[in-house]
């Protein structure tokens, strides 16, 4: 997998995964229950590239740049 396109791809999962969540759950949405959710639905494969940091370390970033969560880090 590019990691360009893993970028692109893991950016619009995660607010389509985000649109899913109670209203309750939206405060601080997990990365791992992301992790989870792409797993179930057969979306794992975005998180298999190459990178320096690693691709999990990598695919988190985008998921807080996409959710707004940059102040966490």
């Amino acid at each position: 997998m590019a990691k360009a396109e893993s970028e692109r791809t893991i950016q619009a999962l995660a607010t389509t995964w985000y649109d899913t969540l109670a209203e309750e759950r939206r405060e601080h949405p997990s990365f791992s229950e992301f992790k989870t959710w792409l797993s179930n639905n057969h979306y794992s494969h975005y998180l298999h590239f190459r990178s320096r940091m690693g691709a999990d370390y990598d695919a988190e970033m985008w998921f807080d740049d996409e959710l707004g969560q940059n102040w966490r880090r």
